[in-house]
């Protein structure tokens, strides 16, 4: 058997093609003359067209009316679902129902529970506002409130330490004026927590500026009080910083703050940059006159000691020469005597014929003389 064409009879066939029997008028509507009708692929345009079978018109080309025959008013139909898309849909529940419902009650459930129930840690203090306006103070424990919006809950650490620099970062040196009328760099650290969470909220606009501008002022006004020096030293420093503590607490207790102040630590006290040379010449003047004082001090009580002592002796010898005037003098004379011979050379003589003497010291001085003449010329 001779093969088939996909497009009609087989090519061999004399009495199959498009030109025996006569060409049809639409180009195939007519079946071939082979005997073999509507054999070859489906036409995809025409329900049911190209299958064999009984009642086949056979094949034939796709004309405009196949094309939009099953196109309704709505337009072409995709697969999945309707026109124009697919067709979503959510689970039914048994009984043919929706989850919807469901779920957007378990949302709001949840919602409502989430923001009526509060796990306040503690260290934490709660403020509750109720329609924007403060009713209560929570304290820690799983506390519970009206959900939101009806009552907002704001959360705060009210015993951590908070410390802020004072210059911040970026703000440059800050120079306080001194009481001797002298510029000094200071830089410190202030420590501060939450007194009362409702006037740390409530009162005050900006709680961290009024903190700073406190200590700016107390600072300012402790400094002025003291000295130059007394802002470079240990315990000038320690009056200083108790008494920043002590005018913030009182200027932020007037404001109702509700802020506590735990401490003030000066970090740098340096004189301005542009003088820094200068003033450390001066220091280093001082520290020698300083010196130079103590030494003098200590020569002068050395000398008042050995003076002191010189007197007492004289006063217990006085005390002997008054029972025994006479042994008194002459352990004295002796005494002299030999302090002042002890320290010149001396040449004794005696009596009757003189008989001459080798100067043995006067040799040994001459002789240490030339020796160290000797080896000052090396």
């Amino acid at each position: 058997m001779a093969g088939k064409s996909p497009w009609g009879s087989s090519g061999g066939s004399s009495g199959g093609g498009r030109g025996s029997g006569g060409d049809s008028g639409d180009g195939g509507d007519e079946p071939s003359g082979g005997g073999e009708s509507g054999d070859g692929p489906r036409n995809p345009w025409i329900p049911g067209g190209g299958s064999s079978g009984t009642g086949d018109r056979g094949r034939r080309s796709a004309s405009i009316e196949d094309i939009f025959k099953n196109r309704g008013p709505e337009g072409p139909r995709r697969r999945g679902g309707g026109p124009g898309g697919p067709n979503l849909r959510f689970p039914e529940r048994p009984g043919g129902k929706s989850w919807l419902p469901v779920i957007i009650l378990g949302a709001v459930g949840l919602a409502i529970i989430g923001t009526s129930t509060h796990l306040i840690g503690p260290q934490e203090q709660a403020v509750v506002k109720t329609l924007g306006n403060y009713t209560r103070t929570l304290e820690p424990g799983l506390r519970f409130s009206a959900p939101f919006p009806i009552e907002t809950v704001d959360v705060e650490d009210v015993r951590g330490v908070r410390a802020l620099s004072i210059p911040g970062t970026g703000e440059g040196v800050k120079l306080i004026l001194t009481g001797d009328q002298n510029l000094v760099d200071l830089s410190y650290i202030v420590r501060w927590n939450i007194k009362d969470l409702e006037q740390f909220k409530f009162r005050v606009v900006e709680p961290i500026n009024t903190v700073a501008e406190a200590a700016e002022a107390a600072m300012r006004a402790a400094i002025a009080e003291k000295n130059l020096e007394e802002t470079f030293t240990g315990q000038g420093r320690a009056e200083i910083q108790q008494d920043v503590r002590e005018r913030m607490q009182a200027t932020l207790d007037s404001y109702n703050a509700g802020i506590s102040v735990l401490g003030v630590e000066i970090e740098k006290a340096d004189p301005p940059a542009e003088v820094v040379d200068a003033f450390r010449d001066v220091q280093v003047a001082e520290q020698n006159a300083d010196a130079a004082r103590n030494q003098a001090r200590g020569y002068a009580e050395q000398v008042l000691a050995q003076a002191e002592g010189e007197a007492q002796a004289f006063d217990k010898v006085y005390e002997e020469y008054r029972l025994a005037p006479r042994v008194t003098r002459q352990r004295l004379y002796y005494e002299t005597m030999e302090r002042i011979l002890s320290q010149t050379d001396k040449t004794i003589v005696e009596t009757g014929g003189v008989t001459p003497y080798l100067p043995l010291p006067e040799v040994n001085r001459r002789r240490k003389t030339e020796s160290s003449s000797a080896q000052g010329g090396q």
